[in-house]
C-alpha cells in the first residue's frame, strides 16, 4: 500500500474506486428493490427512487469533486512538464482543463435534478456531462501523445487513445436512441416492452461510464512521479525522482 502515498496518485486511485462504487452501490439497491431490471438499466434509473436516490446524488457529486481535483493534479503536472520540454500547447492544456470542469459540473447538475423530478434539467446535465467528458479524455489522449517520452509512454498513450475512441463511438448512438426512448416512467414495468433504442443507448452509456473510469486508471502510473521530478531527471539522469508537490 506505500504506492499509494507516493507523488498524488491517491487522487486517480480514490476516483476510481469511488466512482465504480457509486455505480454499482445504487444499482444493486435499485434491483433489490425492483425499481430497475438486472440486464443495463439507464445509470440515471438507478439513482431515481428512495432510497438508493440519496446514495446515489451524494456519491456521484464526490464524483464530480474528485474529478475536478484530478483533472487539476493533471493540468498542473502538463504545464510544470512543459515548462522544461516545451512539447505540449499550453493553450491545449488550459482548455481541455475547463472542458474537463464543464463535464463535472454536469455531473453535478444530474445528481442535483433526478430524472423524474425535472427531466429537461437532469437531461441537459448527462449531455454536458457525458460529451465534455468524452472531448476531455479524446483531448487528454492527443496531450499524453505530444509529451512523449518525458511525460507518458506510448504504449500508455495507445490505451488512452483506445478508450477515447471507444467512447466517443458509444456516445453518438447512446444520444441518438436516447432521443426514441419514453423516459417518463424508468420503473422496471417501463423496461417489460423490449425496446431496442433503450437496451442500445443503456448499453452504450454504461460503455462511456466506464470508459472514463478505466481512463482516469491510467494516471495513476504518472502520479506516482511528479512533474519536477521528471525535470531533474532530464537534466541529470543519475538524480532519483524526489517527491514534491504540484500545487503552485
Amino acid at each position: 500500500m506505500f504506492w499509494l502515498m507516493e507523488g498524488m496518485c491517491f487522487l486517480p486511485t480514490f476516483l476510481v474506486i469511488w466512482s465504480s462504487c457509486s455505480f454499482i452501490v445504487s444499482y444493486i439497491i435499485s434491483l433489490f428493490e425492483h425499481h430497475v431490471p438486472p440486464v443495463f438499466p439507464y445509470i440515471s434509473d438507478t439513482g431515481t427512487h428512495t432510497p438508493e436516490s440519496g446514495i446515489f446524488s451524494i456519491m456521484i457529486v464526490i464524483s464530480a469533486f474528485l474529478g475536478v481535483a484530478t483533472m487539476y493534479t493533471r493540468y498542473k503536472f502538463v504545464e510544470k512538464l512543459n515548462e522544461a520540454t516545451h512539447t505540449v500547447n499550453p493553450r491545449l492544456n488550459h482548455i481541455t482543463f475547463y472542458v474537463g470542469l464543464i463535464g463535472c459540473m454536469g455531473m453535478c447538475v444530474v445528481a442535483s435534478f433526478q430524472e423524474t423530478v425535472i427531466t429537461s434539467v437532469h437531461d441537459i446535465g448527462a449531455l454536458i456531462a457525458f460529451l465534455f467528458g468524452v472531448i476531455y479524455i479524446l483531448l487528454q489522449s492527443i496531450v499524453s501523445y505530444m509529451s512523449v517520452p518525458h511525460g507518458s509512454s506510448l504504449p500508455l498513450c495507445r490505451v488512452r487513445m483506445v478508450i477515447s475512441i471507444i467512447s466517443v463511438v458509444a456516445v453518438f448512438p447512446m444520444i441518438i436512441c436516447a432521443i426514441y426512448v419514453n423516459h417518463s416512467d424508468p420503473h422496471w414495468e417501463s423496461y417489460k416492452e423490449e425496446d431496442p433504442y433503450r437496451m442500445a443507448s443503456a448499453v452504450c452509456e454504461w460503455i462511456v461510464a466506464f470508459g472514463f473510469i478505466f481512463y482516469f486508471l491510467t494516471y495513476i502510473k504518472e502520479f506516482q512521479i511528479t512533474p519536477t521530478g521528471h525535470t531533474q531527471a532530464m537534466r541529470d539522469p543519475t538524480l532519483q525522482t524526489p517527491s514534491c508537490s504540484l500545487l503552485p
